[in-house]
């Protein structure tokens, strides 16, 4: 698995070898949604809270959610 996925969205998969830790954050957006683990289990964890997170933000604050670009542009 070189990605996750939920909802819609895309996170990457990282790894820092002076933390011992994965990392990542949502691809396609303009918005930065970052997320962490010290398992993969943990990674995907972190990952779905942050994607939801972000979505009751957006909503509390009325506001869209950005969606994904996936596409090559012209």
């Amino acid at each position: 698995m070189k990605y996750l996925e939920y909802k819609g969205y895309t996170g990457s998969i990282e790894y820092s070898p002076q933390d011992s830790l994965l990392y990542g954050k949502v691809l396609g957006i303009r918005g930065l949604i970052s997320y962490e683990g010290e398992t993969g289990k943990h990674l995907e964890e972190d990952f779905r809270e942050a994607v939801d997170a972000y979505l009751a933000d957006c909503k509390e604050e009325g506001k869209s959610p950005e969606k994904p670009f996936k596409g090559a542009s012209m």
